[in-house]
């Protein structure tokens, strides 16, 4: 017949603990083991006995040094200045111009002053802006006409407004042309191809003379 063992005289089950406690006592030994140190023992110094010689110390008192001697002052010579000598003689002048009283002068004639060249300045703003020829409803024709949709953005399904910049110059010649604001997808390249391929525009004007000035526009994309 098999012994059993009582739960109580089970020692399995305390293995954990007795494992934990021997880590303990190992890891506590090396440690130790470590830290332990030993000193070894000499005489003592005595350090009461220790020669002092303070009392032979000669205070040396602070040196006084005279304050230096002003330089001597110097009377300033003065100089005695004759007055002024009277000049008798006469200045002669000719002059090789003979005026009477019945001598006629003609007319002086100046050159007139070179007008002033006026500089290839771009207005921001000016009392008539520049605009497409006919009107913003021709410029309207004239993008439904001339307007390409990019592939890439119908696949990608993109629509937005892009935003442009441009100068137009005293004849309505477009140049400098500026995405300040895009949407991607080729839309951008086509805003720009199709305001290079308009005609000329009426320039604007300032104080009724055609300058350079620069325009912003937008065009919007969209899909139906």
């Amino acid at each position: 017949m098999e012994t059993k063992k009582t739960p109580s005289a089970d020692l399995n089950k305390k293995s954990t603990l007795f494992l934990a406690i021997g880590l303990l006592i190992s890891l506590s030994l090396t440690f130790i083991a470590f830290e332990w140190r030993v000193y070894e023992k000499g005489e003592l110094m005595d350090l009461g006995m220790a020669m002092t010689d303070f009392d032979d110390l000669i205070e040396i008192p602070p040196t006084e040094q005279p304050p230096p001697k002003a330089p001597p002052l110097q009377q300033p010579e003065i100089v005695p200045i004759p007055d002024d000598e009277e000049i008798d003689e006469t200045i002669e002048i000719n002059l090789d111009v003979d005026i009477t009283e019945d001598t006629e002068v003609e007319n002086l004639v100046f050159d007139a002053e070179p007008e002033a060249e006026v500089a290839d300045e771009i207005f921001l703003f000016v009392e008539e802006n520049a605009k497409f020829p006919g009107g913003w409803g021709e410029w309207g024709k004239f993008l439904n006409k001339n307007f390409q949709y990019p592939r890439q953005a119908v696949k990608m399904g993109i629509e937005g407004t892009v935003h442009l910049s441009f100068v137009v110059d005293a004849n309505g010649v477009i140049s400098d042309i500026v995405v300040t604001r895009g949407i991607g997808g080729g839309c951008d390249e086509e805003a720009i191809r199709v305001l290079q391929s308009s005609p000329k525009w009426s320039p604007g004007k300032q104080r009724g003379v055609a300058v350079k000035s620069r325009m912003a526009i937008q065009i919007k994309f969209g899909l139906k």
